[in-house]
């Protein structure tokens, strides 16, 4: 480190769809909801994260609530801005006196597209930062579990996270092949309030249909230790008229079936590109399951049986690919293969 290296601060950053986390002197300081809410008149932010995401739904003609972030990629570019500025204030600062100079590194989709790279780094950007590298998620959530990726060994990772799935076989610190779909957390939640539409004729918003994957959802109909069920109440699509259901994990699990065998069929596709002593390295150290769906009650299993190889669901999920990015601005310095701007 340099003479005048407190003038600057290293930030690495996880932009999630549904969770936005930032690591700072290898500590995770900030983990809130992506959503900003927003003054409709003067179009100012009103509210940053949880506070934000506890007016979702209940606001009035006056606030709007957005989620900047679609699909895993910046879907509204002023909202991102404000949100990205918000949370590094959120940032707990020793000294007020000046305001050091940001280096970010941020996880994007592995998927992505030049317009979408160019809208999270110009997000940064505007938001303070002098210098922005980008690292795709799958290669953060392998640094984040632990996984040396520069070896010359095949390890596959698939990082389930609010808008995408990333699905990526790594080796000597870069990609070979990979798979990137817009099905995961977000639209488990679209297919919760579906099934409760068509099956109960029971209307329920984005966070109840949440509260529901989180308490009773699973990937499977046969649980050895099942949750208990959880009683939703709200209104009759037919009468208005308010009715209680109580749900169990199987309803979960037919729910999200379709979504889960979209999961499956991508993760075939990439171990069939996958060449043969990759392949071979990948069913003996196993499949690495990251990000918040790899929560999902009885996920790991579930992929076992279909694929006929072992999966490893890491040690704290949902911190995986910002612990990553936080990995990777430390061998900024080393011209490591897999950061880039």
């Amino acid at each position: 480190m340099g003479l005048f290296s407190f003038l600057t601060q290293d930030l690495a950053m996880d932009l999630g769809t549904a969770n936005t986390l930032i690591v700072h002197n290898g500590k995770v300081v900030v983990n809130e909801p992506s959503i900003v809410a927003i003054d409709r008149n003067t179009n100012k932010t009103i509210a940053i994260g949880e506070v934000a995401r506890q007016m979702h739904g209940k606001t009035h003609e006056n606030i709007k609530t957005v989620r900047p972030l679609k699909d895993g990629v910046i879907a509204d570019f002023e909202a991102a801005e404000q949100m990205i500025r918000g949370m590094i204030k959120m940032i707990p600062s020793k000294s007020r006196l000046f305001t050091p100079t940001l280096r970010m590194v941020i996880g994007i989709p592995s998927g992505s597209t030049e317009v979408e790279v160019r809208a999270v780094r110009d997000s940064a950007d505007q938001a303070g930062s002098r210098e922005v590298y980008l690292i795709h998620e799958p290669m953060a959530a392998a640094l984040g579990i632990g996984i040396d990726v520069e070896a010359p060994v095949g390890n596959m990772v698939v990082d389930i996270g609010g808008g995408t799935t990333e699905i990526a076989v790594i080796a000597l610190g870069g990609i070979v092949n990979n798979c990137s779909i817009r099905i995961a957390g977000d639209e488990f939640t679209e297919d919760i309030q579906q099934y409760m539409r068509q099956q109960h004729n029971l209307r329920v918003g984005e966070r109840t249909a949440e509260e529901i994957k989180i308490k009773v959802g699973s990937a499977l109909t046969n649980l050895e230790n099942p949750p208990e069920d959880l009683n939703v109440r709200g209104p009759n699509l037919m009468t208005a008229l308010p009715i209680e259901v109580a749900v169990n994990y199987e309803e979960v699990a037919h729910a999200i079936d379709k979504s889960i065998m979209k999961i499956e069929a991508a993760i075939m596709n990439v171990l069939e590109q996958t060449p043969p002593e990759l392949y071979a390295d990948i069913v003996s150290n196993g499949i690495f399951l990251t990000g918040g769906g790899a929560l999902l009650r009885g996920l790991d299993l579930r992929l076992k049986n279909k694929i006929n190889i072992e999966f490893n669901v890491a040690e704290s999920p949902l911190l995986a690919v910002v612990r990553g990015t936080g990995v990777a601005i430390k061998n900024i310095g080393r011209g490591v293969p897999y950061l880039f701007r």
